[in-house]
């Protein structure tokens, strides 16, 4: 069984982005991205109501990074310390050697090929570093912008389950992309 450790915290860079660790000064940014129902259209959790609830995820991200059970970094340009998503692993199985990569990003900065960058350099830390055999995205079928980001990144539809999460009331189908180690 695998054993995963995020100490020290891994700092990850892209060409343009640099993955680091979220911190409380980043409060009104993850504020911004987890009370915006555009980009929580697809998220199904409760929308942060106000600073203490993104403090209150802050502080759930923490916790799964110091005791090795998840991990997630903001994202931000390499120039500019502004958090502009988040993206991580979620759901580890380390007896699988299986993990779920998710991410979210500000509309501000759709469309830029930010997330696909992100991905294949998570891809590239979860196969190398964290010796992961599989990784896995569980999306809304009518994610299409993330769909596309998977295909890109390589991950293939692996099922369509239907009506599979309850959430306010309604049954939601999920869609599961994986990658398998290149």
């Amino acid at each position: 069984m695998l054993e995963f450790n995020f100490h020290p915290f891994p700092v990850i860079e892209t060409e343009r982005l640099l993955l680091r660790r979220i911190t409380n000064n980043d409060v009104n940014e993850v504020f911004e991205l987890r009370s915006n129902p555009e980009t929580m259209k697809y998220i199904p959790r409760p929308l942060v109501k106000n600073n203490e609830d993104a403090l209150e995820h802050i502080a759930m991200i923490e916790e799964k990074i110091e005791t090795n059970v998840g991990i997630n970094w903001g994202i931000t340009l390499k120039d500019n310390p502004k958090l502009l998503g988040i993206i991580g692993y979620y759901r580890m199985q380390p007896e699988n050697h299986r993990a779920e990569i998710g991410y979210i990003l500000s509309p501000d900065f759709h469309g830029k090929g930010f997330i696909p960058e992100a991905v294949n350099r998570l891809i590239q830390y979860g196969f190398e570093d964290l010796k992961l055999h599989s990784i896995e995205a569980v999306i809304d079928p009518e994610n299409y912008a993330s769909e596309k980001v998977l295909q890109k990144c390589g991950f293939v539809k692996e099922a369509h389950l239907k009506e599979v999460e309850l959430y306010e009331g309604k049954f939601l189908d999920k869609v599961i992309y994986s990658l398998l180690q290149r």
